[in-house]
């Protein structure tokens, strides 16, 4: 099988966390409330296709995938509690520590966290043993202190931080970046990539990372929440960093296309050698699509302004 569909993913992405009948009947709801809505399923969708092209079994492929996806998942649950950004909403539907309180939330995003390393770890056990350590320390320095945690920390203390562009893209880092890489990085480490080749997918990674954040900086002041999927509007009211208030929507417009440009020259490069990676044009495809969008409500919203 090349890839899994999402139809497929999703049930995957619920299979793999099990419920036994034993649980306690609000964690277990809670779960159930999350696993039933696992959202576009991108990130994984990807990982298991660049798992696959470095010779990785669908198995092991998958486990990755879906533990990185209990990962994100799970930091958006923490990243939306009223201790962190008080959101109301995501990916459509109430948050999950409105569903469930504080305390059901924090505890089912423990649960993906607790699985999510177990399926990571499984995976990593069937790969040679020559990468194993490396890959463990990749993943460690990816979530932790070094990267996905530090990103959500410089997040909610942004206030006391310089609002420039620099420390705005080193939280994008964290937060953002780190997950990107996981899903195009950790699979080519597995797979015993050539240097080169894990070189230029980080390269990508970053790029595309903080690209992905630049949109949804540019969502939050351009869109609403029904637009979205989540609460909208946040970032200046919580003084979060934003690469839009940084240095303007303009401003954030330029930044996204010279990202988006490195990247795919990046991309370029290591398509000349892996051919079986063309379908990342596809995520490329997607940002330019998200930006040519927000391109024309930047326009419209010039134009209302200007009336």
């Amino acid at each position: 099988m090349k890839d899994l569909k999402n139809a497929q993913l999703g049930r995957v992405f619920q299979e793999l966390l099990p419920l036994p009948a034993t649980m306690e009947p609000r964690l277990k709801q809670a779960l159930q409330y999350i696993l039933g809505n696992p959202g576009s399923l991108i990130r994984p969708g990807v990982l298991i296709r660049v798992a696959l092209e470095y010779g990785l079994a669908e198995r092991p492929a998958t486990d990755l995938a879906i533990g990185l996806e209990y990962f994100h998942t799970a930091s958006l649950i923490f990243d939306d509690l009223p201790s962190m950004d008080d959101a109301v909403e995501r990916r459509g539907r109430e948050c999950v520590h409105l569903k469930f309180g504080e305390a059901g939330a924090t505890l089912a995003a423990l649960a993906l966290v607790n699985r999510a390393y177990a399926l990571t770890f499984r995976s990593i056990a069937a790969a040679p043993a020559a990468v194993q350590a490396e890959a463990q320390r990749y993943v460690e320095r990816s979530l932790g202190v070094d990267g996905l945690l530090n990103g959500q920390s410089m997040d909610v203390h942004f206030a006391a931080l310089p609002h420039d562009l620099q420390t705005t893209e080193r939280a994008a880092v964290g937060k953002t970046v780190s997950l990107v890489r996981l899903t195009l990085v950790l699979p080519a480490i597995l797979g015993r990539a050539a240097e080169r080749d894990m070189l230029l997918l980080d390269k990508i990674a970053v790029c595309w990372g903080l690209s992905y954040q630049i949109v949804d900086d540019l969502k939050d002041r351009l869109e609403s929440t029904s637009a979205t999927g989540k609460t909208s509007s946040r970032d200046l009211l919580l003084d979060r960093p934003n690469v839009a208030l940084a240095i303007g929507i303009d401003g954030a417009m330029r930044r996204l296309k010279r990202l988006l440009l490195i990247g795919d020259k990046a991309l370029n490069r290591l398509l000349a050698t892996r051919p079986g990676l063309a379908f990342l044009r596809e995520l490329h495809a997607a940002l330019s699509t998200d930006v040519s969008r927000l391109l024309e409500l930047s326009d419209l919203r010039s134009e209302g302004e200007a009336a």
